[in-house]
């Protein structure tokens, strides 16, 4: 058996459970925190990624998944986020394929599961972190930390900045990645035994620890620095090298360099393993990703666009203390930090500038201890908990490339297991000092129990859009995109007054945010105040020219204001920037229908149905304009096609039964007019027109039946009073010839 180290147990006055029983209080606890988010609804991205990502449904083929980002667009588009997840895509597709279609609970309960199974690997990771790897006389890995490991755990567990990987849908790519992440780290730490002779090691089990490094990558990009940390694990751990005096021999040239641990067998084998590894699957994801990077804008992260890199460089540093300040005091978290969230750090005078030097100072003081203590015990642990800290981190950091964002929470799943190292061994340290253990062991008791009550809260917050956006206002005031979202959420639950309030928030606060000013727009549009309407579109494809969407409603706006030149053009600078657009072509039929170019109209519609073969309103149109005029038996053969491809459409139902009622096809009319009302039992006008078919055929009782069914669900239907005024007169000669 190896020589023990000291043992960090000694000092931590926490419970002493058994490996098993430990697991199941970790998972039973990190089951409490996120069960309320089971029947959460899709929030936020969840729309984007799952209820619109195509490469969900049985129709895209399964090879698809390789060529595309998260979102579903394809990877060689410029307008692709580069984000490369297939396998977390994947598992959303299977969750769709099992439930039946866009059902959020089966969603939510995989992702529940999932942090449930990392946080009881995360005992097993923490007892190799924290006590270090060791083996019986058998062979067998000795848990030289089952305290610490424990309360490490729990702390994980018990995070409240994971609730967004959590009970947010979207956030299972960080679940993935951080479960084949831990997975590669065990894997590693597999391929390591002891015997009389010393250590030996399984060049399989690296293999294999590179392999589900790739696979986390899949998952999501961080995965690929798990490669990085069990190269650091290898040299701290299984050679024990003493990172200052290795930096001494090298500077100095000293010949016993060979001792120092650099060269100890297999030490380099192993890290050219790893090396080539990450390399191949790094080129390989730039082979399937393509050169070209992702197409971020200043809103996303307004920092990597400042002029000067002072300003870069001091916003950067600000965002790194932001993280770790929410590792630190998790209360105010918030589901998007960019528009104006964080204001930019243009000078030195600003008093946030503390905050940089908070984390230096800090981190200055840890990367010296981890250097130059004595201690090889704390050298280890401090080095492995700021590794875990830093390494994951650096995908996010803006140093080697842009990110799309300012702060996520997401992102620091897994820097929070070097959180979680730090914390207990600090605590091991006051342990160590404090007279009263006790009192300090409730303290931390009290920390875990805050952060369950906390974790509980959050996860209720992301069960519903409303909740979200709402608890964001508070947190994020100055952002515009949590003004926006609010007003969506109002917008779309029909109170559009106070979705206007949100929205015009939204454009104060940024007066370049567009999509704001499309919304209020379209809001200004339907409620007629057509001229403020105008003006915001027309800003916002002045701000930005290839907004097709703000492009199509400013046409709207155009032609209700009955300038259909101006509309047409609009419409057509649309298609011009997006050229599969159903709906804008669906727009421009109306705009021709209007100016009786009737050609026009039908072509528009048919582009629309052919780009869109659901799209029952072109379909509805082009029925009923052929039906206007007079082109029976075209409106007839372009009703059966449209109700081939959507069978349960009521409306084409119904618009199909009045042209073939004209076409004196009585009997095949009767029976779509009754379906439709089976569908739709409500509306007036179904009722109104079959009375009139009844009428035409000389059902006069059923006709009389159906016209007071009509008059009953809207006494004002146009015509159908004069319809039914002229059926009981007929109704009233019929007796008088009978009664004579």
């Amino acid at each position: 058996m190896a020589q023990m180290e000291p043992n960090l147990d000694h000092d931590v006055s926490w419970f002493l459970l058994p490996s098993y029983w430990a697991k199941m209080v970790v998972a039973l606890i990190s089951f409490l925190c996120f069960a309320n988010s089971y029947d959460g609804d899709f929030v936020f991205d969840d729309s984007e990624a799952i209820i619109n990502n195509k490469d969900l449904r049985a129709e895209t083929p399964l090879g698809d998944l390789w060529y595309h980002d998260f979102w579903g667009s394809k990877l060689s588009s410029n307008t692709s986020h580069k984000s490369y997840r297939p396998l977390t895509v994947l598992t959303f597709r299977i969750n769709y394929l099992f439930a039946g279609g866009f059902y959020p609970v089966g969603f939510h309960v995989i992702n529940i599961i999932l942090h449930c199974t990392i946080s009881v690997l995360m005992v097993d990771v923490f007892s190799i972190l924290l006590g270090g790897l060791q083996f019986s006389n058998k062979g067998r890995r000795l848990n030289l930390a089952p305290k610490s490991s424990l309360l490490a755990a729990l702390l994980f567990a018990v995070h409240p900045v994971h609730t967004e990987c959590v009970a947010g849908i979207v956030g299972r790519a960080d679940l993935l990645c951080a479960l084949f992440f831990l997975l590669s780290f065990l894997g590693y730490c597999k391929a390591f035994k002891e015997n009389k002779e010393g250590h030996t090691f399984s060049v399989f089990w690296v293999l294999v620890s590179v392999v589900l490094g790739a696979i986390a990558m899949l998952c999501k990009e961080q995965g690929i620095t798990i490669l990085g940390l069990n190269a650091v694990f290898d040299a701290l751990v299984i050679n024990k090298i003493n990172l200052l005096e290795l930096i001494r021999k090298l500077l100095y040239k000293d010949k016993s360099l060979e001792n120092a641990g650099l060269l100890r067998k297999g030490l380099l084998f192993r890290t050219a393993l790893l090396m080539c590894g990450g390399a191949g699957i790094l080129y390989i994801r730039w082979r399937i990703m393509g050169t070209g990077p992702p197409a971020f804008t200043e809103v996303d992260n307004p920092a990597s666009f400042a002029d000067s890199l002072f300003v870069r460089a001091i916003n950067y540093n600000y965002y790194y203390s932001l993280n770790a300040w929410l590792l630190l005091c998790p209360w105010w978290l918030c589901f998007d930090w960019s528009m104006g969230c964080i204001p930019l750090i243009k000078s030195v005078s600003d008093w946030r500038i503390i905050a940089l030097a908070a984390l230096w100072f800090c981190l200055i003081g840890l990367i010296c201890q981890a250097l130059c203590s004595e201690d090889s015990h704390k050298r280890r642990i401090l080095t492995l908990g700021l590794g875990f800290l830093i390494i994951p981190f650096l995908p996010a950091s803006n140093l080697f490339f842009r990110v799309g964002f300012v702060v996520a929470e997401r992102v620091i799943y897994l820097p929070s297991i070097g959180y979680c190292i730090l914390f207990t061994y600090g605590f091991s340290l006051l342990s160590k000092q404090a007279k009263k253990k006790k009192i300090l062991a409730v303290a931390v008791l009290g920390i875990l129990l805050i952060n369950v009550v906390r974790c509980a809260l959050r996860s209720s917050q992301w069960r519903s859009e409303e909740q979200l956006f709402r608890s964001a206002l508070s947190v994020c005031p100055l952002n515009a995109k949590v003004h926006y979202n609010v007003g969506k959420n109002l917008a779309d639950k029909g109170n559009q007054s106070a979705a206007i309030k949100y929205y015009r928030e939204a454009v104060r606060l940024n007066p370049k945010y567009v999509h704001a000013m499309n919304n209020l727009g379209n809001i200004l549009k339907e409620r007629n105040e057509l001229h403020e309407a105008e003006e915001l579109l027309s800003l916002a494809v002045q701000i930005q020219p290839d907004f097709a969407a703000a492009w199509m409603n400013l046409g709207i706006v155009q032609n209700s204001l009955r300038r259909f030149e101006e509309a047409e053009q609009s419409y057509w600078t649309a298609i011009k920037h997006r050229k599969k657009y159903p709906d804008c072509y669906y727009n421009l039929g109306r705009l021709y229908a209007d100016l009786n170019r009737h050609i026009d109209a039908l072509n528009a519609w048919r582009n629309a149905t052919v780009l869109k073969p659901e799209h029952s309103l072109a379909w509805n149109n082009m029925i009923i304009l052929l039906d206007n005029t007079g082109n029976l038996a075209q409106a007839e053969a372009v009703g059966r096609e449209a109700l081939e491809l959507i069978p349960n459409d009521h409306s084409l139902m119904f618009s199909l039964a009045n042209v073939l009622g004209k076409s004196q096809k009585y009997k095949e009319s009767e029976a779509l007019f009754l379906k439709a009302i089976k569908a739709n039992p409500n509306a007036a006008s179904y009722h109104g027109n079959l009375a009139v078919l009844y009428h035409r055929w000389g059902n006069l009782d059923l006709a009389k039946k159906h016209y007071e069914v009509s008059l009953k669900l809207d006494p004002m239907a146009p015509g159908t009073k004069e319809n039914y005024s002229l059926l009981r007169r007929k109704l009233e000669q019929l007796q008088k010839k009978g009664g004579a």
